[in-house]
Protein backbone atom coordinates (compact mmCIF):
# COMPACT_ATOMS: atom_id res chain seq x y z
CA UNK A 1 0.00 0.00 0.00
CA UNK A 2 2.86 2.44 0.87
CA UNK A 3 4.75 1.56 -2.40
CA UNK A 4 1.31 2.21 -4.71
CA UNK A 5 0.48 5.76 -2.77
CA UNK A 6 4.56 6.85 -2.77
CA UNK A 7 5.01 5.92 -6.63
CA UNK A 8 1.07 7.74 -6.85
CA UNK A 9 2.63 10.70 -5.77
CA UNK A 10 5.68 10.55 -7.62
CA UNK A 11 4.28 10.32 -11.00
CA UNK A 12 1.73 13.66 -10.11
CA UNK A 13 4.68 15.49 -8.58
CA UNK A 14 2.49 15.41 -5.05
CA UNK A 15 4.50 15.54 -1.51
CA UNK A 16 2.52 13.11 1.12
CA UNK A 17 2.50 11.40 4.18
CA UNK A 18 2.58 8.09 5.46
CA UNK A 19 1.81 7.22 9.35
CA UNK A 20 1.81 3.19 9.85
CA UNK A 21 0.52 2.38 13.19
CA UNK A 22 2.39 -0.82 15.19
CA UNK A 23 2.70 -1.59 18.53
CA UNK A 24 4.81 -1.06 21.33
CA UNK A 25 6.86 -3.89 20.92
CA UNK A 26 10.22 -2.46 22.81
CA UNK A 27 10.28 -5.10 25.42
CA UNK A 28 9.10 -7.82 23.62
CA UNK A 29 5.22 -9.10 23.29
CA UNK A 30 5.57 -12.55 25.13
CA UNK A 31 2.26 -14.95 24.10
CA UNK A 32 2.14 -13.26 20.66
CA UNK A 33 5.67 -12.77 19.29
CA UNK A 34 4.42 -13.25 15.94
CA UNK A 35 2.58 -10.04 16.19
CA UNK A 36 5.80 -8.32 17.63
CA UNK A 37 8.14 -9.67 14.63
CA UNK A 38 5.66 -8.50 11.90
CA UNK A 39 5.70 -4.90 13.46
CA UNK A 40 9.40 -4.58 14.18
CA UNK A 41 9.22 -5.15 10.27
CA UNK A 42 7.21 -2.22 9.39
CA UNK A 43 8.61 0.00 11.80
CA UNK A 44 12.16 -0.94 9.86
CA UNK A 45 10.69 -0.57 6.74
CA UNK A 46 9.00 2.77 7.32
CA UNK A 47 12.65 4.03 8.47
CA UNK A 48 14.13 2.64 5.08
CA UNK A 49 11.73 4.27 3.05
CA UNK A 50 11.23 7.17 4.85
CA UNK A 51 15.43 8.04 3.74
CA UNK A 52 14.57 6.37 0.41
CA UNK A 53 11.34 8.69 -0.68
CA UNK A 54 12.59 11.99 1.22
CA UNK A 55 13.93 13.45 -2.14
CA UNK A 56 10.47 13.37 -3.06
CA UNK A 57 8.88 14.75 -0.47
CA UNK A 58 7.23 12.45 1.39
CA UNK A 59 7.72 11.57 4.56
CA UNK A 60 7.30 8.29 6.49
CA UNK A 61 6.39 7.60 10.17
CA UNK A 62 4.81 4.68 12.97
CA UNK A 63 2.50 5.50 15.83
CA UNK A 64 3.17 2.77 18.40
CA UNK A 65 0.26 2.50 20.91
CA UNK A 66 0.69 0.95 24.46
CA UNK A 67 -2.01 -0.70 26.21
CA UNK A 68 -5.63 1.88 25.01
CA UNK A 69 -8.86 1.06 25.59
CA UNK A 70 -10.54 -0.27 22.66
CA UNK A 71 -12.61 -3.25 21.33
CA UNK A 72 -9.53 -4.83 20.85
CA UNK A 73 -9.10 -5.56 24.42
CA UNK A 74 -11.88 -8.14 24.22
CA UNK A 75 -9.53 -10.30 22.20
CA UNK A 76 -6.93 -10.96 25.11
CA UNK A 77 -7.91 -13.53 27.88
CA UNK A 78 -9.40 -11.95 30.78
CA UNK A 79 -6.04 -12.88 32.66
CA UNK A 80 -4.28 -11.25 29.85
CA UNK A 81 -6.45 -8.22 29.51
CA UNK A 82 -6.19 -7.58 33.71
CA UNK A 83 -2.00 -6.93 33.34
CA UNK A 84 -2.84 -3.66 30.82
CA UNK A 85 -3.62 -1.08 33.59
CA UNK A 86 -0.54 -2.46 35.64
CA UNK A 87 1.35 -2.48 31.71
CA UNK A 88 2.56 1.58 32.69
CA UNK A 89 3.58 4.07 35.12
CA UNK A 90 0.45 6.10 34.57
CA UNK A 91 -1.33 2.42 35.66
CA UNK A 92 -4.79 3.29 33.29
CA UNK A 93 -4.97 2.30 29.43
CA UNK A 94 -5.14 4.97 26.79
CA UNK A 95 -8.18 5.26 24.18
CA UNK A 96 -8.23 5.64 20.72
CA UNK A 97 -8.28 9.52 20.80
CA UNK A 98 -4.25 9.23 21.98
CA UNK A 99 -3.45 7.68 19.16
CA UNK A 100 -5.73 9.72 16.44
CA UNK A 101 -4.05 12.98 17.61
CA UNK A 102 -1.19 10.96 17.72
CA UNK A 103 -1.54 10.61 13.70
CA UNK A 104 -2.98 14.06 13.35
CA UNK A 105 0.58 15.70 14.98
CA UNK A 106 2.22 13.83 12.19
CA UNK A 107 0.14 13.80 9.64
CA UNK A 108 -0.31 18.03 9.78
CA UNK A 109 2.08 20.72 9.39
CA UNK A 110 2.94 20.01 12.97
CA UNK A 111 5.01 17.21 12.06
CA UNK A 112 6.64 18.34 8.82
CA UNK A 113 9.92 18.09 9.77
CA UNK A 114 9.32 14.54 11.26
CA UNK A 115 10.14 11.85 9.19
CA UNK A 116 11.48 8.22 9.62
CA UNK A 117 10.40 7.94 13.66
CA UNK A 118 8.15 5.67 15.42
CA UNK A 119 5.86 8.04 18.22
CA UNK A 120 5.40 6.09 21.15
CA UNK A 121 1.83 6.96 22.80
CA UNK A 122 2.04 4.28 25.38
CA UNK A 123 2.18 6.22 29.03
CA UNK A 124 5.75 4.85 29.19
CA UNK A 125 4.89 1.71 28.72
CA UNK A 126 8.18 0.80 27.02
CA UNK A 127 10.06 1.78 30.29
CA UNK A 128 7.55 0.21 32.83
CA UNK A 129 5.36 -2.51 33.41
CA UNK A 130 4.59 -6.05 33.13
CA UNK A 131 2.30 -6.58 30.28
CA UNK A 132 1.01 -10.15 29.58
CA UNK A 133 -1.17 -10.05 26.53
CA UNK A 134 -2.04 -13.97 26.83
CA UNK A 135 -1.52 -14.03 30.57
CA UNK A 136 1.38 -14.54 32.56
CA UNK A 137 2.51 -18.35 32.59
CA UNK A 138 3.06 -20.38 36.00
CA UNK A 139 7.05 -20.08 35.71
CA UNK A 140 6.58 -16.58 35.77
CA UNK A 141 3.86 -15.95 38.57
CA UNK A 142 5.04 -13.65 41.24
CA UNK A 143 3.67 -14.69 44.57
Amino acid sequence: MMQSVAKKWVETGQQGNIVNIVADIWRGMPGIAHTCAARAGVIYLSKSVAVEWTPNGIRVNCVAPGCCESTGFGNYPPEGAATFKESNPMRRAGDEWDIAEGVVYLAAPSGKFVTGEVLNIDGGQQLWGDPWPTGRPDYFKID
